[in-house]
């Protein structure tokens, strides 16, 4: 045992439970526990520019490193406040950041000291677990419990307040003999795997609806030896995007109202079976319940006992993680297949491989300003299959899961449900910070790069290279289309004529703010692509600057200022605007470019 104060108690507990990177901005109600940070010296600290920016970080940080938490730390008051839209992009999605607050000192709660609020009660709603710690010696075990809560079960965010008396006080610990909680996971049993085989097996055109909850579980591997050796093609979610590779032939794309494809939800729509493995049948996916379930028996299996029936009553439902529950459907099925019990699959298989081989969108358009589809074409062409995607929402993100193709678990890297603007800028940089080596292009509107814009100077001073694409069509552009609805376009536009526009040829006149000129300003690397044949020489030339300088790089793309992406209110139902009437192949095959 050991006399310290309960600061540095809380930084070993940090070190112990595998932390080696922290995102944040200190400040005084916290400036104790940054001492102690600074005395151990073993953990890195990313200063960012806005608290909430720091909360994404974080965010990026868990979801492209299996096993390791983000952490984020902030003041009180408004810092905690700030980080309430990261913890609930985090719980959304079941992604596991710890958020450390700042607090007053006991004896001022409650009475309107200055920059103090009752976090605990706000971040309650959008966490596993939010405390404010009033005891001294409770720190190291308040951050022990959290550590446990947010890595048990479906995974989520937490939150630790520490008023400035308790991070000063001394306690006895000893950290020696510090050990993590176990982690409960629950699985599924020989008996509900051998039943869930048996519904599948009377299925005439089953499809696997592959959820986050399998890239939570690093069950990617399991599922396509599960799919491969029933036969049955795999649909992922948005948020199951990779599990299984997209040039895979039983990769049957994927399903919903927007992030979809138009060979998935065909594919979905001729089914009779479906065999939900870690997903939550959100509503983007889904759309009504009603055209999503008709004609069709379901199973589910969710690490989360509330989510079976959350949203419809399934014919067959297991609690268990997903990587537990794909080893015994494995087992079953491998021994099935030794009886000759397992139904051919063969001839459903091949006509879904032929919706996926002739129902694609259009995308060489060779017209000046650019059609965001080309972006995505030649993004395709160049990056090739290593690439990993980061980005939040809007219509660059709907095109993008349209359009981009994703061949690895963790490399589609999207704050899927809660879908907040200016996410993908720092959380790009907790990737970054993740896997030093990770080849990422970032994917951004130009509203959602300006939210949270000035986080581009975290990536200048603390060398964190990836390449930006800002595709600039100087519009709220879903928004805008949403209001197509109500026969308006009202507030939703960003341009306007800019008398900063520096030489002429370099502005874009009417497009507003110049995004080369800003990234510049904040350290970075920028450049701009017009024309459509730029684009590969571009792409070249921003990496070359991103490996040279070791930062980011904005690559800004001209859009036409209106474009109406593919999206409807039922899977049924999608309006396909870009003469997508017909079954057609996509563009010319050009080869990749290898990582």
């Amino acid at each position: 045992m050991a006399r310290m104060k309960a600061v540095d108690a809380a930084v070993f507990v940090l070190e112990k439970e595998g932390v080696s990177v922290a995102f944040g901005v200190p400040g005084a109600a916290i400036n104790p526990l940054y001492a102690a940070l600074r005395k151990r010296g073993r953990i890195r600290h990313i200063l960012a520019r806005h608290v909430e920016a720091a909360s994404h970080m974080a965010d990026g940080y868990s979801r492209a490193k299996p096993g390791q938490i983000g952490v984020c730390i902030g003041t009180s008051g408004p810092a905690g406040t700030d980080m309430i839209t990261g913890l609930y992009a985090a719980i959304a999605d079941s992604i596991p950041i710890l958020c450390i607050t700042g607090q007053a000192p006991r004896a001022r709660l409650y009475k309107e000291d200055f920059q103090a609020v009752d976090i605990e009660a706000i971040a309650k709603p959008v966490t596993k677990m939010a405390l404010t710690v009033r005891e001294p010696a409770q720190v190291p075990r308040a951050l022990q419990q959290a550590f446990h809560v947010m890595r048990s079960g479906r995974p989520g965010p937490a939150l630790i307040d520490l008023p400035l008396d308790v991070q000063m006080a001394e306690i006895e610990f000893d950290i020696d003999t510090y050990e993590p909680l176990p982690v409960y996971k629950p699985k599924a049993s020989r008996r509900q795997a051998e039943r869930a085989l048996a519904l599948l097996n009377e299925a005439e055109r089953p499809v696997i609806i592959a959820g986050g909850g399998i890239i939570n579980a690093d069950a990617s591997d399991l599922l396509v030896e599960f799919a491969e050796l029933t036969g049955v093609p795999v649909i992922p979610t948005l948020m199951g995007w990779g599990a299984i590779p997209d040039d895979h032939p039983l990769m049957a794309g994927m399903v919903g109202l927007q992030t979809a494809h138009r060979y998935g939800n065909a594919t979905f729509l001729e089914s009779d079976f479906v065999f939900g493995i870690g997903n939550r049948w959100a509503n983007r996916h889904t759309g009504s319940i009603e055209v999503y379930r008709r004609g069709r028996k379901f199973i589910h299996v969710d690490i989360e006992p509330t989510q079976i029936g959350r949203v419809f009553d399934p014919d067959y439902g297991i609690v268990s993680d997903a990587r537990a529950a794909l080893e015994q459907f494995i087992a079953v099925a491998r021994e099935m297949k030794s009886a000759g019990l397992l139904k051919d699959r063969s001839a459903w298989a091949a006509s879904c491989l032929e919706r996926k081989r002739t129902m694609q969108r259009q995308s060489h358009f060779d017209t000046v300003p650019i059609k965001p589809q080309r972006v995505y074409e030649e993004m395709n062409a160049h990056f090739g299959r290593d690439v990993c995607y980061v980005t939040s929402i809007g219509l660059s993100q709907i095109a993008g899961g349209q359009f981009l193709r994703v061949h690895h678990p963790r490399h589609w890297i999207n704050c899927g449900q809660a879908g907040p603007l200016g996410w993908t800028l720092p959380a790009a940089l907790g990737v970054r910070a993740a896997d030093p080596e990770r080849r990422i292009v970032a994917l951004s509107g130009d509203y959602d790069f300006q939210f949270l814009l000035e986080e581009l100077a975290v990536g200048a001073q603390h060398k964190l290279p990836y390449l930006h694409i800002v595709l600039n069509n100087s519009y709220l552009g879903l928004i805008r289309q949403a209001q197509r609805e109500f026969d308006m376009d009202f507030e939703v536009s960003l341009a306007f004529e800019n008398i900063n526009a520096r030489a002429e040829g370099d502005a874009v006149p009417g497009y507003g703010v110049d995004h080369v000129a800003a990234a510049e300003a904040l350290g970075c690397k920028a450049l701009r692509i017009r024309t459509p044949n730029e684009f590969s020489e571009a792409f070249a030339r921003a990496e070359a600057m991103m490996e040279e300088y070791q930062v980011p790089v904005v690559v800004e793309v001209i859009l036409e200022r209106v474009t109406n992406i593919a999206m409807g209110k039922e899977i049924d139902a999608i309006n396909e605007f870009e003469d997508a009437a017909a079954p057609r192949a996509s563009a010319p095959q050009r080869e990749p470019v290898n990582a």
